[in-house]
């Protein structure tokens, strides 16, 4: 197929370009590698594909109207994977109109390019940030989801209910995936576990919050590009047994869909902590300090609808998953990579 991937030097969308373009896809990928975090990083993720005879790469803005529908008008995808995002629950409390640009402005874009040019199905990350204020674990996508913490989430949220919209206007199928906390090698360097690494790795003390009582569902990259990649492999379709007198917020009447992708074993930070210390040889320097503004304590995914659709729960432990980032994480540290995007 021939497949849109926006956000394609990001730590996401450069893992499932190789993916696509390994079992024959042809993708063309979006991105406009902003500093955010330090481009270079983004630079060395798109250097692993961008050669591929069946890429091709644009630097745009999902917030350039006229840019966007040159897009999709010159390049008619059958199927788009919107992972294109302002990232980042604190960032967004410092700086929240950056996620109204790229998350709001940005997805009423890709929308609008899927409605009038064919595209057969769009896939788009949402996030476990949507459940917000719900303390009901595991997380389900059936809860209300109405009571974000943060406009990042907020944002998330609002990408639903537009596509939901457009799915049921013009019976555009898409498919939202909320992801749990993904981690692995080319991480985002304002990702607790690369900043843990570099910080153990200079001796530094790691700022710890919630005094490490956070339990998060950490899910490995892997785990999230083969949920991807199955998902956009099945087209939205409507549940037959939606009912408006008691409407299931997971499903709907349109061709319409969100599921989890998480780990469903949360962990707590201090363990999580333990397992990178484990992986690195060496101890952590840790400052204990109090829950950040637009965190939440816990996050556990409920996989139930993804496993009966799909056939797929994520499980990689997360032992391994770190080892696996330690690995990638020495490597690139060594060349300079790691210790100039660490700082960013």
């Amino acid at each position: 197929m021939k497949i849109l991937v926006t956000g394609a030097a990001g730590f996401i969308g450069s893992a499932l370009v190789l993916r696509l373009l390994q079992r024959g896809d042809v993708v063309i990928g979006i991105d406009n590698h902003n500093d955010y975090y330090d481009p270079a990083l983004k630079e060395a993720r798109l250097a692993r594909h961008a050669a591929h005879p069946a890429y091709t790469h644009l630097r745009l803005d999902l917030a350039d109207r006229e840019g966007m529908q040159a897009c999709f008008a010159a390049h008619k995808p059958e199927r788009v994977v919107n992972l294109a995002a302002q990232a980042g629950v604190r960032y967004s409390i410092e700086n929240p109109l950056a996620y109204v640009d790229s998350n709001l402005t940005g997805f009423a874009h890709v929308l609008e390019g899927c409605r009038h040019n064919g595209v057969t199905h769009l896939v788009y990350a949402s996030s476990s940030s949507v459940y917000g204020g719900n303390a009901t674990l595991p997380f389900s996508v059936h809860d209300n989801v109405d009571h974000p913490l943060s406009l990042y989430a907020a944002s998330k949220k609002a990408n639903e209910l537009m596509a939901h919209a457009y799915s049921h206007l013009y019976g555009l199928p898409t498919t939202g995936l909320r992801f749990f906390t993904v981690y692995g090698p080319w991480g985002r360097p304002d990702m607790a576990l690369f900043k843990f690494t570099r910080a153990i790795l200079a001796g530094e003390a790691l700022q710890v919050f919630n005094h490490g009582k956070h339990r998060r569902d950490f899910t490995y990259i892997d785990d999230i590009v083969e949920g991807i990649v199955r998902v956009l492999d099945r087209p939205a379709t409507p549940e037959p047994n939606w009912r408006g007198e008691a409407p299931d917020p997971g499903s709907s009447s349109a061709p319409w869909r969100v599921y989890n992708i998480g780990n469903h074993r949360p962990v707590e930070l201090l363990d999580y902590i333990a397992a990178l210390e484990k992986a690195l040889g060496l101890p952590a320097k840790m400052e204990l300090l109090p829950m950040q503004a637009g965190d939440v304590p816990d996050t556990c995914a409920d996989v139930e609808d993804l496993a009966r659709a799909f056939d797929f729960r994520p499980d990689t432990p997360i032992e391994t998953g770190i080892a696996r980032f330690v690995a990638w994480y020495r490597e690139s540290y060594e060349q300079g990579l790691a210790t100039d995007a660490g700082r960013a």
